[in-house]
Parts: structure tokens; C-alpha cells; sequence
């Protein structure tokens, strides 16, 4: 929508803004220390510590950093996300035989699965043997 918060325009770190790279490199990884996902460390430096963005500090994303400290989770947020709500959607669809609309939610979420790992597939995020299958997924 419109009403959806909007990048800086500038690449370079704001002036207001003393933070040395290697202070924000170690606030990112004592925060994957503490257990927060990639999404939530970025909201929290912004919140908390006043970092709009990592990247122009460091001239590397959050995922890049954690990776680094091997602190990265094995696979993407986003796709983790999915597969938990495809687990419960599963479980919840054992219990409820005939609810159908959540049937088609199930279809549906196990449709952007299969197109995300295809994507992870493709950038090599994700080995390519890796498959999902509804009966063996994993609640990450």
C-alpha cells in the first residue's frame, strides 16, 4: 500500500549516524548470538540503535554478515516461514477432514514453497537435491 515506509535515497550512511562498520557488524552478531531471525535484527538497529539500513555501513546485508560468523540459519527466512505455516496448516487439516478453505490455503502456501525453493535452487542458497514433501517437513 501507500502507506509502506520508503528506503533512504542516499547509498552512503547518514551523517547523523556515528557508527563505525565494525560496531555494527558486532551489534549484528550479538543479536543472531541472543536468537533473533535476520528480519528482526534489522528492526531492532533501526528502533533501537537508530541504523536505518545495514548495508551502507558496511557495504554488506545482514545474511552476508551472519554467514561470515557462520551464525546464518541453513535455510532463508522467508522459506522457513512458509514451511511452519504449512506444517501447522497440515496438522490442522488432519484434525478438520472437511474444511476446505483451508485446504485451498494449504495448497496455496505449498505452491510458494515450490516456487521459492525453485528461486534458492537457482542461486545455489539451497542444494539443489533439497525437496519438499508435506508429510516430512520440518517445523524449523
Amino acid at each position: 500500500g501507500r502507506s509502506h515506509s520508503t528506503r533512504p535515497a542516499s547509498k552512503r550512511p547518514p551523517s547523523w549516524c556515528k557508527y563505525q562498520p565494525e560496531e555494527v557488524e558486532a551489534l549484528v552478531i550479538k543479536l543472531a548470538k541472543d536468537g533473533h531471525p535476520p528480519s528482526r535484527i534489522g528492526t531492532i538497529l533501526r528502533d533501537q540503535y537508530a541504523i536505518p539500513l545495514v548495508k551502507p555501513f558496511t557495504g554488506k546485508a545482514i545474511t552476508q554478515i551472519l554467514k561470515e560468523a557462520d551464525l546464518a540459519p541453513s535455510i532463508p527466512e522467508d522459506l522457513g516461514d512458509l514451511l511452519k505455516k504449512a506444517a501447522s496448516l497440515t496438522t490442522h487439516m488432519e484434525k478438520n477432514k472437511r474444511d476446505l478453505h483451508n485446504k485451498r490455503s494449504l495448497q496455496v502456501v505449498e505452491a510458494k514453497i515450490h516456487k521459492l525453493s525453485r528461486y534458492y535452487k537457482r542461486k545455489g542458497i539451497l542444494p539443489p537435491d533439497w525437496k519438499y514433501q508435506a508429510k516430512t517437513a520440518i517445523i524449523v
